[in-house]
């Protein structure tokens, strides 16, 4: 197996909310009314999942391998775009937490850029994802050995097994603050 298989499985369950969030742009438009708890889970699934597990194996392992590898003109172009999309991510997500909040003090203006926020969230990641699926991790995989592939594979899976308690000792230091 690739190492690249667990993050290509990783975008079928981030597909999966992105397209929810369709759904709720919908429904925010037609009944005009945020679910606040709705918002909350999913920015929680995006920061934590897509972002901090997802990119963060992206970005801490295989980008940080790929650095050091004498990369085509194409492929290393990809990789910054890639890298700057992750950026834009956090961005929508972060303006679109900042719009909930507006909308919970009883800013009603707030309401459509929460929409919209939703929207382009939901234009990005399908996106985002085709580019890496089909054009950057199964071709990417050539500049590493069977040996560099196999480290790899390991490194992400002790990523994950790490995040769990990142993310839970990081809600107790909230909690206690």
């Amino acid at each position: 197996m690739l190492p690249v298989a667990p993050l290509m499985i990783e975008h079928r369950l981030i597909e999966r909310l992105i397209r929810r969030l369709g759904v709720e742009v919908e429904r925010i438009r037609a009944r005009q009314e945020v679910d606040p708890v709705f918002i909350e889970r999913a920015v929680d699934f995006i920061r934590t999942y897509a972002d901090r597990c997802h990119h963060g194996k992206e970005e801490d392992i295989l980008f940080r391998d790929l650095a050091r590898k004498p990369l085509s003109p194409e492929h290393a172009r990809i990789m910054r775009e890639l890298t700057e999309e992750h950026v834009q991510a956090r961005g929508m997500v972060r303006a679109l937490m900042e719009a909930t909040q507006r909308h919970a003090q009883g800013d009603r203006s707030a309401l459509e850029s929460i929409a919209e926020l939703l929207a382009q969230l939901a234009a990005f990641y399908p996106v985002h994802i085709k580019k890496e699926d089909r054009g950057f991790f199964v071709p990417v995989m050539a500049y590493f050995t069977k040996e560099e592939q196999a480290a790899m594979f390991a490194e992400f899976w002790e990523f994950d097994r790490q995040l769990i308690h990142e993310k839970y000792k990081q809600v107790v230091e909230e909690l206690l603050a």
